[in-house]
């Protein structure tokens, strides 16, 4: 059975437990404290357009509100995730619907879900910082919840056939397959994919806490709007202190809660042998000898679980006449269904209409500016691949140097396009590239960490015994990467290219279109038309240039990345 090497001496392991309890207790408390203080800000009366100080004094307590709007996104987005990935990998009915349903939506950038999701929160609340609170927290939730759907219905697509054999064997109902089978299988690309989600959240966190509607001025403090703040001042000094700020907030991140996750969701692997070198994290360590996470894991979790078996007993054996459906459930159901599409068909109308209102020359622009943006998408993922698979696989494959490489990389795909946007623009206008050549790269910064992360979870769920295989029979270091290393990581890349996609086109809103030192700096492509329509409030251009968006997403992940899915699925698929 497989122990962890304990944290310091290789003493008793309750030899340090003295102050497990007391850690554990002060970062609740911590939590608990920040919760009631942002619970304070939403209850306060609505104020539009506050200031924001650029004051280095005042960032400590703009990272707490930043994180704590990050949290609750994340929370957000872990639970639509896994409920969105477990029926439609498990529903084939529901899968035709479902996954197109998620092209769409992850082909929408955060910019178009903002007119509508602000002015509804804000009409909802509209005497309260709740509105425009729960508005940035939407969006944060956009920018991350599209990865861990997709990573998540990967994985469960993904589960050896022994395995789900097991299950029925054992009778495992709902829950107990839940629990005991999707969940273990899919922890590792869970992990690595909420690293990721949670990188995007900061990635866009200058467009979620500081917007501009037409004439009316939304902004939260934050990190984001501390960023934003200055990058439109163009005042690097105070760019660079909220940029040191971020990375602190990550470094810490990783160390509290990403590092032990990952030593955690190692034990999930699927293998035969024994790893020589096994990941190591002291946070996890202090965890495990404190008496109070115990006595919550007795009394809290372990009552819990087992209620949910309770609630959704083991599978037995279908009765030969299946019940038909009362009547009263199948009219009502019929009204609720009939409903709906009326609902659906009035909001096609209104679109149809406010896309009328679209002029010659807007439909032109819409037209080139697509044009452009898959352009600098293709190059950017083609960028992207060409080093993040052999980086990636390289970094899975030694535990010792991902423990160096996933904070350093984590950082560097946390770091907002906006903040980097004037160094890159400097440097590159000394180089001769322009604007162009500035809007692939922050594309590819917005892009090539979707692979990344994706690749090296990947590469982590390669079993033991098949490294030991190859290292026995001697491989050539081209068959190793054509018969085990490729093979075993392309589900996870093909995850890692869908959302590497829809986070190119996203990036698209900020690397086109950019304030700067009280300039606009722009160029030709759709990322660039949303972020001018938003500007303007020009409504019928915002829409017609997101409708393109997305529907040139869905028509190439139809044509191309859902092929690859069904090729990973049939052919590449861990069986024992």
């Amino acid at each position: 059975m497989r122990r962890l090497i304990p944290w310091g001496t290789r003493g008793p392991a309750d030899s340090r437990a003295w102050f497990a309890d007391p850690l554990v207790f002060a970062c609740g408390l911590a939590l608990f404290y920040g919760v009631i203080a942002l619970a304070q800000r939403w209850l306060a009366p609505f104020v539009p357009g506050p200031e924001i100080s650029l004051d280095p004094r005042m960032l400590p307590l703009y990272a707490g509100y930043s994180l704590l709007r990050m949290a609750l996104a994340y929370v957000l987005s872990l639970g639509f995730a896994l409920v969105y990935g477990y029926l439609a990998a498990t529903r084939p009915r529901l899968e035709r619907f479902m996954i197109p349903a998620l092209d769409v939506l992850q082909s929408i950038p955060v910019l178009s879900f903002l007119p509508g999701v602000v002015l509804a929160m804000v009409a909802l609340f509209p005497h309260r910082e709740i509105g425009v609170e729960l508005g940035s927290i939407v969006l944060i939730f956009t920018g991350q919840v599209w990865n861990l759907a997709f990573g998540f219905y990967s994985s469960v697509k993904s589960i050896p056939r022994d395995l789900e054999e097991a299950a029925y064997v054992c009778h495992f109902g709902r829950w107990q397959r839940f629990s005991r089978l999707v969940l273990p299988h899919a922890a590792i690309g869970l992990v690595w994919n909420s690293m990721m989600s949670v990188a995007g959240g900061w990635f866009f966190l200058m467009a979620c806490e500081m917007f501009v509607l037409g004439s009316r001025d939304f902004r939260l403090p934050g990190l984001g709007s501390y960023l934003q703040t200055a990058a439109s001042a163009g005042d690097m000094r105070h760019i660079l202190w909220g940029l040191l700020v971020l990375v602190a907030v990550i470094v810490l991140l990783d160390l509290l809660i990403w590092r032990p996750l990952i030593t955690w969701a190692d034990r999930f692997k699927i293998e035969q042998v024994q790893a020589v070198t096994q990941p190591h994290a002291p946070v996890l360590e202090l965890l495990r000898r404190s008496s109070a996470v115990a006595w919550f894991k007795r009394r809290v979790t372990g009552p819990i679980d087992a209620r949910l078996l309770g609630w959704f007993p083991a599978r037995t054996v279908l009765p030969a006449i299946v019940p038909t459906q009362p009547r009263g459930r199948l009219v009502r159901n019929r009204v609720v269904g009939a409903a709906f599409l009326a609902l659906v068909a009035y909001a096609i109308f209104r679109a149809v209409l406010l896309l009328a209102q679209l002029s010659r020359a807007d439909l032109l622009e819409i037209a080139a500016g697509t044009g452009a943006t898959f352009v600098r998408v293709l190059i950017a993922l083609v960028l992207g691949l060409a080093w993040t698979v052999p980086v990636g696989v390289h970094i899975g494959l030694s535990p010792r140097l991902a423990r160096i490489a996933q904070p350093l990389a984590q950082v560097a795909a946390s770091i907002p396009a906006t903040a980097l946007f004037p160094i890159v623009v400097v440097a590159l206008a000394r180089l001769g590239g322009g604007l162009d050549l500035a809007a692939v790269l922050l594309m590819l910064l917005g892009t090539q960490w979707y692979i990344l992360f994706n690749v090296i979870a990947g590469a982590m769920t390669i079993p033991e015994d098949m490294k030991e295989t190859v290292r026995v029979f001697r491989f050539r270091r081209i068959d190793r990467w054509r018969y085990l290393f490729l093979p075993a990581i392309f589900p996870h890349l093909v995850t890692g290219l869908v959302t590497a996609g829809g986070g190119a086109w996203n990036a698209s809103i900020i690397a086109e279109y950019f304030h700067f030192g009280g300039q606009t700096l722009s160029t030709l492509g759709l990322g660039s038309s949303i972020s001018h329509a938003t500007d303007a409030g020009n409504f019928s251009l915002l829409l017609g240039a997101t409708v393109a968006m997305a529907a040139t997403v869905v028509t190439f992940n139809r044509l191309v990345w859902r092929r690859l899915y069904r090729l990973a699925e049939e052919r590449f698929t861990l069986e024992g």
